[in-house]
């Protein structure tokens, strides 16, 4: 079972998906207008609550995303 919404403001939409994969429950966020995309787990998602306003900030250096896909693996999971 799939649930989807988007998120949209004035800079760009996101589409949030809650999906089921072969390792259970993920959220899929996926920037529509620059078409990338991560799976976070239950635990990631916490791990995100943990952060202050500052942390979460810091991504936005890069407002139009990484240049290159991200070098890791954290939080993303083969299909």
């Amino acid at each position: 079972m799939e649930t989807e919404f988007t998120v949209v403001n004035e800079f760009t939409a996101v589409r949030v998906r809650k999906i089921l994969t072969r390792n259970g429950q993920r959220l899929e966020i996926t920037s529509l207008r620059l078409d990338h995309q991560i799976r976070l787990d239950a635990l990631a998602l916490e791990a995100l609550s943990w952060q202050n306003e500052e942390t979460i900030s810091a991504y936005l250096d890069q407002p139009f995303g990484p240049e290159d896909h991200p070098t890791t693996d954290i939080g993303k999971e083969n299909n």
